[in-house]
């Protein structure tokens, strides 16, 4: 498999077999532990593609959630591993496969899609009460072991508690167009655990019916239905599944019902043995079972830091891609809004080169720099204008690995004084770097 392995040998550990999947950044294998006999997936991603493709912070976050989720229907991380070039994740091993594969086969029995979602909203509630929130739940993260028990994977979009701004919310678009909350869309801050509520309601949707609530082969039309709320419930849905799924898909996420109600409701308390999480087990969380001679989380992080110099970018997704765009902006089905302070154009350079230009204006305007997360800096005045300090926002987002779009606005300040300091200053030292500008004839 690896160079770093003896034959199909894993560091003198694990028998490794044939690929389960593969992604950009990572291959998944089924092997075996030798010593116990165990079957386990290991995830193998490469370091290098990590540090090209900005994702350090994301396989971080994924190592210190996992840790912090053990729980009977959530996949678990059993150790972290690494050599000079790769990262490997030992994970609880699903025989079952997704929970897509049987989903895509048609609609299933109503006590099967209860047993489902029971499992589901159980271990969604225990992330939400250990502070995580998965952010991109639907059936490809779904899987299935030997006993047809549910466990929830892949928390490479999940985000902390402590990921809120001071405004209390999350403010990173991502997730499944599909499957993703209304106010997630909107790109004005939302509340992970609400939004992680809407996701299991559009699951329950496709458990009992077999296709998506929300689907139209025009994605402006999707997000349009799941602005509003716009679906239909087949004449086969139980009473009890139409009332809850109005109140799970409630557009409005401060009335969208809460887990804790959820979980009171007769037809999901239905067929409960014991524990609340529908297979008779109470959740909770599970002894570390880390080998001894594993190498430490903190040593993984620092591998992975280790002598990079690459800032993260978020990257665009679908939605996050047609939000952006001059022509299908988003905001509109939202709220009503003032002419936008803003301006967006594409470059061919790394994301370093680009925030070293923008340090380069800034200093030369007398703005400071304030450094941000995912690829985001703010540039800020030092002396008192019109209407407070001027401050200006820079987002880096990645389009291909060999495109990024820049989107610079005015986050405070004077506007006309933005305007000119833009048109004299900001723009003209930009064009070293430009490959197009986004709304050119809006620009002059």
């Amino acid at each position: 498999m690896e160079s770093e392995n003896k034959g199909n040998v894993l560091m003198l550990k694990y028998e490794v077999g044939r690929m389960l999947g593969k992604g950009t950044f990572a291959k998944v294998y089924y092997a075996r532990n030798l010593k116990t006999s165990q079957s386990v997936a290991i995830k193998v991603i490469e370091k290098d593609k990590v540090m090209m493709g900005g994702l350090n912070d994301q396989i971080k976050r994924e190592i210190s959630v996992m840790r912090l989720v053990r729980h009977p229907n959530i996949v678990e991380l059993y150790e972290v591993m690494a050599t000079k070039s790769k990262i490997y994740f030992v994970l609880e091993y699903a025989k079952g496969g997704e929970l897509f594969d049987k989903v895509a086969k048609g609609k299933l029995k109503e006590d099967v899609a209860r047993k489902y979602f029971k499992q589901l909203i159980t271990s969604v509630d225990f992330c939400h009460s250990r502070g995580v929130y998965h952010r991109d739940l639907k059936p490809e993260n779904i899987l299935l072991d030997e006993n047809e028990n549910l466990k929830i994977s892949d928390f490479g979009l999940s985000a902390l508690a402590e990921s809120r701004r001071q405004d209390g919310l999350l403010h990173t678009t991502c997730g499944t167009p599909a499957y993703v909350a209304p106010e997630v869309i909107s790109r004005k801050g939302y509340d992970g655990a609400k939004a992680d509520i809407w996701s299991c309601g559009v699951i329950l949707f496709v458990l009992m019916a077999g296709y998506l609530p929300f689907h139209d082969p025009n994605l402006m039309e999707v997000y349009r239905k799941i602005r509003k709320a716009e679906f239909k419930c087949p004449n086969w849905f139980p009473l009890e599944v139409r009332r809850l799924l109005v109140r799970i898909l409630d557009p409005n996420p401060n009335t969208r019902i809460t887990i804790t109600k959820i979980m009171e409701i007769p037809w999901f308390r239905k067929g409960i043995d014991g524990g609340m999480n529908g297979n008779g087990k109470e959740p909770q969380a599970e002894t570390d079972r880390r080998e001894t001679n594993a190498v430490s989380d903190s040593q993984i992080i620092n591998m992975i830091e280790k002598g990079q110099d690459i800032r993260k970018l978020m990257n665009l997704n679908a939605f996050g891609l047609i939000s952006l765009s001059d022509g299908f902006d988003l905001s509109g089905m939202f709220e009503e809004t003032d002419h936008k302070r803003e301006t967006r154009f594409i470059s061919s350079q790394p994301a370093y080169t680009i925030i070293a230009k923008l340090e380069e204006i800034a200093s030369f305007i007398k703005l400071k720099v304030k450094k941000k997360d995912c690829g985001r800096l703010e540039m800020e005045g030092t002396k008192l204008g019109k209407r407070g300090v001027l401050a200006i926002d820079a987002e880096i987002f990645e389009l291909t690995p060999l495109f990024n779009l820049v989107e610079m606005r005015k986050a405070s300040g004077d506007t006309l004084e933005y305007h000119e300091l833009w048109k004299q200053d900001i723009r003209p030292a930009l064009n070293d770097i430009i490959w197009a500008w986004q709304g050119e004839q809006q620009q002059h």
